[in-house]
């Protein structure tokens, strides 16, 4: 039986005994399966603690041991209610929607309340039946045209408020203006990451699957974004060049280590070190925190922690690998640096401006 650990307590009607009383609400690691999926996902489950279950234990055969009588006694204990099945439900649904990089029922609940709409409110928006976006928040799995539209009112305001307009007719009058003001809000505060997105974006759009050039993994500038907060806040002078090379040296690693980057850039042989490609748009990313330093020779750009980000999108392995990084280089100047990443076999077998493969990080002293 898979170990499981409590989650809390609660009094109910319980079904086991037929007795109003406490019961546990545990955790622990399930698997199920969707379209021919195996899939792994937290169940909960209510266990019977009114009696320990040794009775059932007992008409075990003599050779079980004591601890599988416990075992068997406390499976003969659980049960769900339909809300807890509910909620199973969904997290293996999410953990599908995680697989194939759809969007959570967190986020689609997420994307309605940052705009102030109801179910039926955001299923009207785009032109979809009314129970639509109800049957995604709960149990239904959308496929990837009802993601891609989902996501692209997410991520640019503008297209919220183009598809309001077009389906202006299924909103009443004061109803709609309240939600294209409440669009026209977050415009004006997203308005400038989109495009700022949008530049670096366009820089990798030469890699638009998986490959041995971006460590099989797509560029992800959430994780990009607080990565450098987490250096920046950990490093007390953090300069390009030093970020760059850390960049790259937690990407490889990270193939190195899981076998993908974290951050889905792709790297170039440059003079200084590894760079990524895009790295002056990267700069101009509007969530991140830089300021410019110009005297009369150079310009340098030194980067702060941004204490808006969400530092959770980082896994812990991702979280581990930069921290390894940091403990490596942290009394490296940024020549010692970009030094050290020109003395590897990557940076070597490489020719400037080259694309640097990942496959050659697998070489990387790490």
């Amino acid at each position: 039986m898979a170990r499981s650990s409590l989650f809390k307590t609660i009094h109910i009607e319980c079904p086991v005994c037929n007795m109003f009383h406490q019961v546990e609400e545990r955790i622990r690691m399930s698997n199920a399966t969707i379209k021919g999926e195996n899939l792994f996902y937290e169940e909960h489950y209510f266990v019977c603690t009114n009696g320990s279950g040794d009775s059932n234990a007992e008409t075990e055969k003599a050779t079980n041991s004591a601890n599988e009588k416990q075992l068997s006694g406390r499976k003969n204990h659980e049960f769900q209610t339909e809300n807890l099945n509910n909620i199973n439900l969904i997290a293996v649904g999410n953990a599908y929607r995680k697989a194939h990089s759809l969007m959570t029922t967190e986020e689609i609940v997420s994307l309605r309340e940052n705009y102030g709409l109801t179910q039926v409110e955001l299923a009207r928006l785009l032109g979809w039946g009314e129970a639509t976006i109800s049957r995604y928040e709960s149990k239904a799995i959308q496929d990837e045209a009802y993601d891609t539209m989902l996501r692209i009112i997410k991520e640019n305001p503008l297209m919220a408020v183009h598809f309001l307009d077009k389906n202006s007719d299924k909103f009443p009058e004061t109803k709609r203006m309240q939600i294209r003001t409440r669009m026209i809000e977050k415009l004006d505060s997203y308005g400038k990451e989109f495009l700022s997105r949008q530049v670096l974006e366009s820089a990798y759009v030469k890699f638009p699957v998986p490959s041995d050039f971006n460590g099989y993994r797509l560029l992800d500038i959430n994780k990009l974004e607080s990565i450098v907060s987490y250096y920046a806040e950990r490093v007390a002078e953090l300069y390009k060049v030093r970020l760059m090379n850390m960049l790259w040296y937690a990407d490889a690693l990270s193939f190195k280590t899981y076998g993908n980057s974290i951050t889905g850039m792709v790297y170039r042989h440059e003079l200084m070190g590894a760079f990524p490609i895009g790295d002056d748009s990267l700069i101009s990313l509007k969530n991140m925190n830089v300021r410019r330093e110009d005297d009369l020779e150079t310009t340098q750009y030194q980067f702060y922690p941004n204490s808006t980000l969400d530092l959770s999108v980082l896994s812990k392995n991702e979280t581990d690998i930069l921290d390894s990084v940091l403990t490596k280089f942290k009394n490296f100047s940024d020549m010692n640096l970009a030094a050290f990443i020109q003395e590897e076999t990557a940076y070597k077998q490489t020719r400037q401006h080259d694309i640097i493969p990942y496959s050659l990080a697998k070489k990387i002293h790490g």
